[in-house]
């Protein structure tokens, strides 16, 4: 769908807003894509995000290395040379045995942190959570010996049911993390049920480490509308307004034909219609957590 075909915003994004996640895809023959395909990659380079982030008024930018490409980060890297470091920030997914000199590296190059990405749609399996674990603890652990703990992440992209079994484990970590889609808690299971109770009381009376992305409400709620997303957003928003980050996840991938970018950009107006909260949630609480 095209953004200028939707019209305008609803409201005035403030300046400075941060869009704190989205992707970015290349020509397939310099960009090849990794094995373990979960949905055919568009063609979304960057100035075609640029002509929709102007549009929606985002002057900050977080780049989020998509499944497709593995842990071949290099068309998101070259993406944010483009735009320069000022504006913009990255999420990469690298081995946790990375040396030292290729992590400071990607610092220097504006990234800020690691994505720990199993599909949205996986099914629930024994022991898949204990075996994630070790990989966690040893980015956690490096991050804190190498200094990094005060500006760089943990990205988390689970289906509920995983984050809702990793929830000991990330209450007790001693680094900043995200949960992106909101824990992907899905929006017709309400905000009672037990994982998203849980995810409250983490962001609410847990150690301040834990940040949670407005994102992708397509995946979690039913379609057209979404409205099912919204007690959930609402929810989250009034437990910890400090901790609320949102992001496009632009191009939307399999879902680019059921969902405009306006339209979900506009959702905040409905989850969040006070203003100063909207600044929190665009500016001031990106700004923070991603050194901007």
């Amino acid at each position: 769908m095209n953004h200028k075909q939707e019209g305008a915003p609803v409201f005035q994004a403030p300046p400075l807003s941060c869009d704190a996640h989205f992707h970015v895809f290349g020509p397939a023959e310099q960009y090849p894509y990794g094995g373990d395909l979960r949905y055919k990659p568009p063609h979304a380079p960057l100035e075609d995000y640029l002509d929709l982030a102007a549009h929606l008024g985002i002057e900050r930018f977080v780049f989020v290395q998509p499944s497709a490409y593995a842990r071949d980060n290099r068309c998101m890297l070259d993406a944010m040379r483009e735009i320069g470091p000022a504006r913009c920030r990255g999420i990469v997914d690298i081995d946790e045995n990375l040396p030292d000199a290729e992590l400071q590296k990607l610092h220097d190059a504006g990234v800020r942190g690691v994505r720990i990405n199993v599909s949205p749609v996986h099914p629930p399996k024994t022991g898949l959570a204990d075996s994630m674990i070790p990989r966690i603890r040893k980015f956690e652990q490096r991050f804190l010996s190498m200094g990094l703990q005060s500006c760089w992440q943990l990205d988390f992209l689970l289906p509920g049911w995983l984050t809702f079994e990793l929830m000991p484990m990330l209450a007790s970590l001693k680094v900043d993390f995200t949960m992106a889609h909101m824990g992907m808690f899905l929006g017709r299971d309400g905000p009672a049920q037990p994982g998203f109770v849980a995810l409250l009381d983490l962001i609410k009376n847990g150690s301040g480490h834990a940040h949670v992305k407005l994102t992708g409400s397509y995946r979690m709620g039913t379609l057209p509308h979404m409205a099912d997303c919204a007690p959930m957003a609402q929810a989250l928003i009034a437990a910890a307004p400090e901790r609320i980050i949102w992001g496009s996840d632009y191009p939307h991938l399999s879902f680019a034909d059921k969902v405009g970018s306006v339209q979900l950009f506009n959702l905040l107006a409905d989850w969040a219609p006070d203003a100063a909260t909207r600044k929190k949630i665009l500016v001031d609480n990106p700004q923070r957590l991603f050194g901007f």
